[in-house]
């Protein structure tokens, strides 16, 4: 009796922990879509909603930016001067806590001569109340042998 009850009361739960882990991810991959769609059509009111107010953004060139203004500013000056298409690719989401994640992306700029930039993006995003927003990002360029 007491296996049964645990195999009842048990295999629920775990089975909707995946489920919802799994919803969590495409809430996530959606954001970072979000991400990629508001640096490309320079969208500041999309931004502002899916970055924290202290987001930090280290870019692939040393650069900090700090809290929302400076970044915000910052990505739209780098969209200007690097063009070209951008876009990530979810390769990996680690989740840290049930509000806080950890999401590697492959990061591509494809300029309009069709050469390609290929870096590596990782995102924090912390959960409010229903919603994933960005709270850090950090830009790097691979090494020569990765």
């Amino acid at each position: 009796m007491k296996l049964s009850f645990l195999i009842l009361v048990i295999f629920p739960i775990a089975v909707f922990s995946q489920s919802e882990k799994l919803q969590e991810k495409e809430k996530i991959k959606t954001l970072i879509m979000q991400y990629s769609e508001a640096r490309e059509t320079q969208d500041s009111i999309l931004l502002r909603k899916i970055l924290t107010e202290d987001i930090d953004q280290l870019v692939s060139n040393g650069q900090w930016r700090s809290g929302i203004a400076e970044a915000t500013a910052g990505m739209q000056t780098s969209t200007r001067s690097n063009p070209g298409t951008r876009s990530l690719e979810v390769e990996k989401i680690k989740f840290l806590s049930e509000n806080v994640a950890l999401v590697d992306c492959r990061y591509i700029i494809t300029s309009p001569n069709g050469s390609k930039r290929e870096m590596w993006s990782s995102f924090s995003v912390v959960k409010t109340g229903e919603n994933w927003r960005i709270s850090a990002i950090r830009n790097m360029n691979p090494s020569a042998g990765n």
